[in-house]
């Protein structure tokens, strides 16, 4: 639940970020981490990929970007990186073929990652989710501002490295830095929802993503969690935090 703190600094964006955008949607990301993050964005097939894919952010710091109407995509937190003057390098996680922008490049799991998609041809309605289904790297919440009644939080803002079940644990240089997901860890059908398991009445919940759903209960913990994972809305901008406060 946001505290009054985050409360008033949705307000403040609210107010200071109160001018009108014409066919698309506002995206503020902040980095709430103590630690500088590097957020990664990918399109879906046929959509842009703002700020080229990719970029650093400092701890405490914002970026505001608009997308058009109807974009659809992800967005991850890529943590531990480095890159040179050319702008390539490696991240402890999340990282996007050495890329410091991702320019079309997925995000290597575990990652958490926010997914949305802003408004389809049969719907003005707005659909996102934060999904550990390719594993947790960094807490992640996404806000609605102005949205009005019905307009759910999406959310892991739990560090899910301290609680890592061990077989499911990716360390660097002795820390723990990410959790995979069962899927990850197995490739196993029934974590991965496929082959016999690709349908809701097959693939059901395991130890694992019940773990997940207990510790984060406004994420998607599996392929078909449907029922609490996905947030609908129609706001003219979403708040993106890493490291949300709790």
């Amino acid at each position: 639940m946001p505290t009054s703190s985050h409360l008033f600094f949705l307000l403040y964006l609210f107010i200071s970020l109160s001018f009108a955008i014409a066919d698309g949607t506002q995206l503020i990301i902040v980095n709430n981490c103590k630690e500088s993050i590097w957020p990664g964005i990918l399109g879906t097939a046929g959509h842009p990929n703002p700020k080229d894919g990719g970029f650093h952010l400092y701890s405490g710091e914002q970026a505001v970007m608009d997308v058009p109407e109807r974009w659809s995509g992800r967005i991850w937190g890529r943590r531990g990186c480095c890159f040179d003057e050319t702008s390539k390098g490696s991240c402890q996680t999340g990282d996007c073929a050495g890329l410091l922008r991702c320019m079309g490049t997925g995000g290597l799991p575990p990652a958490t990652v926010v997914e949305m998609t802003l408004g389809t041809p049969k719907s003005a309605l707005h659909y996102y989710d934060v999904s550990l289904v390719d594993g947790f790297n960094l807490p992640v919440s996404m806000i609605p501002v102005g949205g009005g009644i019905g307009c759910g939080v999406a959310a892991c803002e739990v560090d899910l490295n301290v609680c890592c079940p061990s077989t499911l644990v990716v360390k660097r240089e002795g820390k723990v830095v990410g959790c995979k997901s069962a899927c990850l860890a197995t490739k196993a059908a029934r974590y991965c929802c496929t082959g016999d398991f690709a349908s809701p009445k097959s693939c059901k919940p395991t130890v694992f993503s019940h773990l997940f759903k207990a510790i984060c209960p406004r994420a998607y913990s599996y392929a078909y969690d449907y029922s609490a994972g996905l947030k609908t809305c129609r706001a003219p901008r979403y708040v993106i935090t890493f490291c949300p406060p709790k």
